[in-house]
């Protein structure tokens, strides 16, 4: 009985080790970036999959869920803060349905499995990133006004680096998948 209560809490340290470090990589790629205008160009978009990939929905999802807490409430983890703002302001800001958008798309990513052929998981990664892009879009539009080029400001820029970003998943996704043992 003791042995199966040391694994458990084993389990959960992995488990939170693994959530913090997850948002620490969200940080670090945000700062990793092309300034764009209205939205930046950054590496997030790669690290959202990767979780997803790598440790599944549960531990992916709190991992983007606690980056998007640490940026509302105020910590500089955003990719324009803090020179642009922080916090709530910053979060509602152009950016808000990409930042949304990165919880369903580390949700989707994690359905990926290692028995998913290259071409499965490459449609699978491109559903997935899709869904930051339609949020994005549907926000910033919202925000800025539907009469403005919407896609030439929030989509166009973008797609090469996400191509690229998801043909490197692509060839490495049955490797990191194995990441989930780990756990």
């Amino acid at each position: 009985m003791e042995l199966i209560k040391q694994k458990s809490q084993t389990k959960i340290v992995k488990s939170l080790l693994i959530i913090l470090l997850g948002s620490i990589a969200l940080t670090i790629s945000a700062k990793i970036k092309i300034p764009f205008y209205p939205v930046p160009m950054t590496m997030q978009t790669l690290v959202v999959m990767f979780l997803g990939l790598s440790f599944g929905y549960r531990i992916g999802l709190a991992a983007v869920s606690l980056y998007l807490f640490e940026g509302i409430i105020g910590l500089p983890v955003f990719s324009n803060s803090p020179e642009k703002g922080v916090g709530l302001i910053y979060f509602t800001g152009p950016t808000m349905g990409y930042l949304v958008g990165f919880l369903s798309a580390c949700y989707l990513a994690s359905f990926i499995n290692s028995k998913d052929n290259l071409l499965k998981i490459f449609i699978k990664l491109i559903i997935s990133v899709s869904t930051i892009y339609l949020l994005g879009v549907f926000w910033l539009g919202t925000l800025i006004g539907w009469e403005k080029p919407i896609y030439s400001l929030g989509v166009a820029p973008f797609l090469l680096a996400e191509l690229f970003k998801i043909l490197l998943l692509t060839l490495i996704a049955k490797k990191i998948i194995k990441f989930r043992n780990f756990i």
